[in-house]
């Protein structure tokens, strides 16, 4: 057995349509519906240029295949952020500024590795790896 990668990050929220426009606009993933039987209006599945499914975002009303308390907003639970790996630094820091979104910056010049550090709107840190770039 392996973990072969990261299959996707699930994010509960209040405003489905904010969250979903919010990760469109930074990250230019293609919003598609869930599959059925999860209905639209509760479940939108956010793409890469790969056609894989990156972000699941879900109404915080909306029932869940593995139910509980998952309050939307600052608090993450016991994660402490998502990690992705991207190319285009300089594009991303651009875009980021031009949506008015604070970040952090890291550098890790022994293993040729710039991070970017921002929260979404409910609350989950996400952290974008750019290995020589």
């Amino acid at each position: 057995m392996k973990v072969n990668a990261l299959d996707h990050v699930n994010i509960i929220t209040d405003d489905l349509a904010g969250t979903v426009r919010f990760f469109v606009e930074i990250f230019d993933l293609d919003v598609r519906d869930a599959p059925a039987p999860l209905p639209p209006e509760h479940y939108q599945w956010l793409y890469d240029e790969n056609n894989r499914a990156i972000f699941h975002i879900n109404s915080k009303s909306a029932p869940q295949a593995f139910q509980r308390e998952t309050p939307a907003g600052p608090a993450t639970g016991a994660i402490h952020h998502v990690a992705l790996a991207c190319t285009g630094h300089a594009g991303f820091s651009a875009r980021l500024k031009e949506h008015s979104i604070d970040f952090r910056t890291n550098d890790i010049p022994s293993v040729n590795l710039r991070q970017i550090f921002f929260s979404e709107p409910n609350g989950v840190l996400l952290e974008l790896n750019f290995y020589g770039d």
